[in-house]
């Protein structure tokens, strides 16, 4: 995955084609950038953000913001109690501890 301007695209390589092709992630508008080296993909990935939000500028339109890390979770009260119960226990946050939880996950 890449990053730029808090935007993150992905890619995968076709073989057929010799070509990378990506899409950045986590938007309704659709970004997608191409490259035959990798040097080539990432520089087409930042050139497809900053075209992105230069199109946005020119139409007086709010680009869309990629995810903020911030979400709502809901669970049972009692997974709840013990999840913060634990965070408490090794000296950590709720959210430090789902943080280093979902870290661990993916």
């Amino acid at each position: 995955m890449m990053e730029y301007k808090g935007y993150v695209g992905t890619a995968a390589f076709d073989d057929e084609a010799d070509l990378f092709h990506g899409e950045v992630l986590n938007l309704r508008d659709v970004i997608t950038f191409q490259g035959r080296s990798v040097d080539e993909l990432r520089q087409a990935f930042r050139d497809s953000v900053d075209d992105y939000l230069a199109f946005c500028a020119e139409r007086g339109e709010e680009p869309e913001k990629p995810l903020s890390g911030r979400f709502n979770l809901r669970i049972s009260p009692q997974l709840h109690a013990r999840a913060a119960a634990r965070a408490r226990s090794e000296g950590l946050s709720l959210n430090a501890f789902v943080e280093r939880a979902l870290e661990r996950a993916t």
